[in-house]
């Protein structure tokens, strides 16, 4: 049984997690591939699928994309090449950006 969750996710998350499922579960119907046949390939649980397909938020991400890689739904308007290109520019980005970030605790001191 599924864990239920008590996190509040946006309207906004819900919807593309239903458009991720309604997108997998279609793909592979087309394919013509059962959830058993999707779920071995992937190396994940039949429920897992399901529940992927069924628009549930408590997914792997990471399992989501491999299924959705497996049944030839693109994530991205990007090809492998230009997805790995961004993935370059970001961790290039990354590399200039400051490994941590905190909070200032000093109070601002504006007397003059």
């Amino acid at each position: 049984m599924p864990k239920v969750s008590s996190k509040a996710i946006s309207r906004y998350a819900m919807d593309a997690v239903k458009l991720i499922g309604m997108l997998i579960h279609n793909a592979r119907v087309e394919k013509g591939m059962t959830i058993a046949e999707l779920a071995e390939r992937a190396g994940v649980s039949r429920g897992l699928v399901q529940r992927t397909e069924a628009g549930e938020a408590g997914t792997a991400i990471g399992s989501v994309f491999e299924l959705a890689a497996l049944v030839g739904v693109s994530l991205f308007e990007l090809d492998d090449k230009g997805i790995a290109r961004h993935v370059r520019a970001e961790r290039d980005k990354v590399s200039l950006l400051p490994q941590s970030v905190r909070k200032s605790s000093a109070g601002v001191s504006d007397d003059f």
